[in-house]
């Protein structure tokens, strides 16, 4: 079993050691584990990514749910929430994302993650799709 299998942390920091060094010019006798620290990089996009995606799905269930009982107690809430949520997706959103983002999927997940009723009442009813431009998801409005 490698290091990488066995004690990531402990990996991560033996090979940024390594790759340091030999930016500065240092000759390292121990070989780079290039395999698993490309499939590392590639990740750290694809989880930002993913996180992109579940902020903004969650700010979407929290305004179809303001949109669907806006008489509820916990409305208010809710638009804080999804304000809030549109706030933390918009900073950690970099325009090469807009091409991976499917919004249109996201407001579905989003629509089907809303419960059936809130409090015994039912959903006055919302858009099949979204209303939304990603644009304005992510403004400060």
């Amino acid at each position: 079993m490698s290091e990488y299998d066995s004690d990531i942390l402990t990996w991560s920091e033996h090979q940024s050691d390594l790759l340091r060094r030999l930016a500065r010019g240092e000759k390292v006798n121990e070989q780079i584990d290039w395999e698993n620290v490309a499939e590392e990089i590639e990740s750290v996009g694809r989880d930002q990514l993913h996180a992109v995606q579940s902020l903004l799905r969650q700010a979407l269930i929290h305004m179809l749910k303001a949109e669907a009982w806006p008489e509820s107690r916990d409305a208010p809430a809710w638009r804080a929430d999804a304000f809030n949520f549109r706030t933390q997706a918009a900073d950690r959103f970099v325009p090469s994302m807009r091409q991976r983002l499917d919004l249109a999927r996201l407001y579905h997940q989003a629509k089907r993650a809303v419960p059936r009723s809130v409090d015994g009442r039912a959903p006055l009813p919302v858009p099949d799709a979204c209303p939304f431009t990603l644009d304005a998801l992510l403004s400060d409005e």
